[in-house]
């Protein structure tokens, strides 16, 4: 059954367009919208409703469908979604806890709680995705291929992943992708680890991961990040070795250890970045004082790197409380045909608003570079 734009209408201004398009189109009598209530899901928090959501995810997979979580609590582990197929919730979560449509991890010897290793063209939008903190080495969202066979092409939108002992979204050889509205926090291991290409990370939360906010190792190119709040993380931005970054407008504040790292690996470092207009704050309070982890910004044996119009500050924990930090604003060494330009730090660092550890090759601009260092 068709869709009346009036009812589309109504259903997007009551922001129920969800629930309207799986009662349209007969989701319970097998249509191309499905509701995992209508195969056996229950959503009360108790049941493990595992195998009937894996069924609707099957089902939808046959005709490139979507399926409808509706507002409630459902344990499940290890749910495989499928090619070209649409999972939907109502997003009701919060900074602190979940709400809407929530999948929660039910088995604490799961891989994952979702599955979208060969899910190419896959969307998971409104949804929030607990972990409990159960178990070991478990991810939220995990992608995982031996191979760069061809493009994911997934999107992840408005969703909350948190509380996972592994990674909020592993991203094992992901290929074009995106990762937009979203929180993901208070996981063990990194909030995003990428292994892969192609990626946008736009207006997120990516926030008190006890690994980096984004942690990037192995092969790693061709990323955006824009509008983000990277914050309280074990670092914030790491990165080995990738290339091809635009790192843009982005609120960084009190994360453990690096605030943004541009690192060697195998004694190769990043090429061809921009880091732009970013806000950087208080980085390091978990770093010793003398290393130079406790810095707002770290590149080692870069080229074709710009750090350009940044503003960088040192302060406490909230409320005036905790150590100041960071010791140091920008790090750099080893560098080949790199800016660090128009910067600002007032009151940027403790010890040492620059750091140039030398080792530098042809092309290096480090100027005007305005601040004052913070006493602790």
């Amino acid at each position: 059954m068709s869709v009346s734009r009036r009812k589309m209408a109504l259903g997007v201004a009551g922001g129920g367009w969800l629930a309207m398009a799986a009662q349209e189109t007969g989701a319970t009598g097998g249509g191309r919208f499905i509701d995992v209530t209508a195969r056996g899901a229950k959503g009360d928090g108790k049941t493990d409703d595992t195998k009937a959501i894996q069924a609707a995810l099957d089902e939808a997979g046959k005709t490139h469908g979507a399926v409808f979580v509706p507002p409630g609590v459902y344990p499940a582990s290890d749910l495989q979604l499928r090619p070209n197929v649409g999972l939907y919730g109502i997003a009701g979560w919060d900074y602190r806890q979940g709400g809407g449509s929530v999948l929660r991890l039910a088995d604490e010897k799961a891989k994952c709680l979702l599955n979208i290793t060969g899910a190419f063209g896959a969307t998971i939008e409104g949804l929030s995705l607990a972990g409990g903190n159960l178990g070991s080495g478990i991810h939220g969202i995990m992608l995982d291929k031996p191979e760069y066979a061809r493009e994911d092409s997934f999107r992840i939108d408005n969703c909350q992943v948190v509380r996972f002992t592994g990674d909020g979204v592993f991203l094992g050889r992901a290929w074009a992708w995106f990762i937009r509205n979203s929180m993901i926090a208070y996981n063990r291991g990194d909030g995003i680890r990428l292994r892969g290409w192609d990626g946008f990370v736009m207006d997120c939360w990516l926030s008190a991961n006890r690994g980096a906010g984004f942690g990037a190792r192995g092969e790693n190119a061709a990323m955006t990040f824009t509008g983000n709040r990277i914050e309280w993380n074990g670092h914030g931005i790491y990165v080995e070795n990738g290339n091809s970054y635009n790192i843009t407008g982005n609120y960084f504040d009190r994360n453990s250890r690096y605030g943004l790292a541009l690192l060697a690996q195998n004694g190769k470092g990043c090429t061809q970045m921009t880091v732009t207009g970013n806000y950087m704050r208080r980085s390091g309070p978990a770093a010793d004082a003398e290393s130079y982890e406790s810095s707002q910004v770290r590149l080692e044996k870069a080229t074709g790197v710009t750090v350009v119009g940044n503003t960088l500050a040192a302060g406490q924990d909230d409320g005036g409380r905790g150590k100041w930090s960071p010791s140091y604003g920008i790090v750099y060494e080893g560098l080949s045909n790199c800016v660090i330009a128009n910067n600002v730090l007032h009151q940027g660092a403790i010890k040492q608003l620059l750091a140039d550890l030398g080792g530098h090759g042809e092309g290096v601009v480090v100027k005007d570079n305005p601040g004052s260092l913070r006493p602790a």
